[in-house]
């Protein structure tokens, strides 16, 4: 019998068992050292994600408005409620927005009042200016990624950065609402400011839900002879023929919402 056929017949050699223990340890160490490259790899990766809220203090403010519009490229959505510091950052920052980006800036009534000139600087062929009657928390959005917003003045000033794509789409949302009942510029300056004062706007209600002018007359605590004075003024001012009319343009022009 040849020494092949021997060891066949007694079975694997000590050296060959040995050769495949190392080979099974090699394959072994290979798979750990796998594993643990794509966990560094894992953790690096999740350590670079931006954090999905993060608070910026008073002081940096400017920086933080700043260093987010210029990162504007496709859309960049501001809701302005004062002339301070947030307001004058991000018109420092709108020269760093390409011109192809689109810009929507959505002021309250009395920011808009205040700083007219500049405001009215602002609004030019690649940038949209509207004037909103309702509460506003000052807010950017930024391509509908990244947010900025201010906390009130209660709460020092602060603002948060939001990274959080859920987050950031709902506060887009929201600016969305408030766009599309805010009225643009021209039409504001168009607007006699007895137009819009409270008044005003509770007289439009009354006359948009179709109250009698008693009714009307004795919710706002005026005599009947006041009451429809002042209906004549408004319906003068909104060149509206009917009360109708006066209501339907109240609502173009931002003084009701639909």
């Amino acid at each position: 019998m040849s020494n092949a056929a021997i060891e066949q017949a007694e079975g694997p050699s000590e050296e060959s068992t040995t050769v495949q223990v190392a080979a099974d340890l090699e394959q072994a160490l290979l798979q750990a050292s796998a594993l643990i490259d794509s966990t560094v790899l894992l953790h690096r990766q999740r350590s670079e994600l931006p954090t999905p809220v993060a608070r910026t203090g008073i002081a940096p403010l400017g920086e933080a408005l700043e260093s987010l519009v210029g990162r504007t490229r496709h859309t960049l959505c501001v809701a302005m409620t004062d002339t301070g510091e947030f307001t004058d950052a991000v018109v420092r920052s709108l020269n760093a927005v390409p011109e192809r980006a689109a810009v929507r800036i959505l002021c309250t009534a009395e920011t808009t009042n205040s700083s007219l000139s500049r405001l009215a600087q602002l609004a030019d062929t690649r940038l949209e200016l509207r004037v909103s009657e309702n509460e506003l928390r000052e807010t950017v959005v930024v391509d509908g990624a990244t947010a900025l917003v201010r906390a009130t003045e209660e709460k020092g000033g602060q603002a948060a950065v939001v990274n959080d794509a859920a987050a950031v789409r709902a506060l887009e949302l929201l600016f969305a609402g408030a766009w599309s009942r805010g009225r643009r510029l021209a039409d504001h300056l168009r607007l006699s400011p007895r137009l819009r004062t409270e008044l005003a706007r509770r007289i439009l209600e009354r006359l948009r839900a179709g109250h009698t002018d008693e009714t009307a007359a004795r919710e706002l605590n005026v005599s009947l002879r006041t009451y429809r004075r002042y209906v004549a003024e408004i319906m003068r001012e909104l060149h509206a023929n009917s009360r109708f009319q006066a209501g339907v343009r109240a609502v173009e022009f931002g003084l009701l919402s639909e």
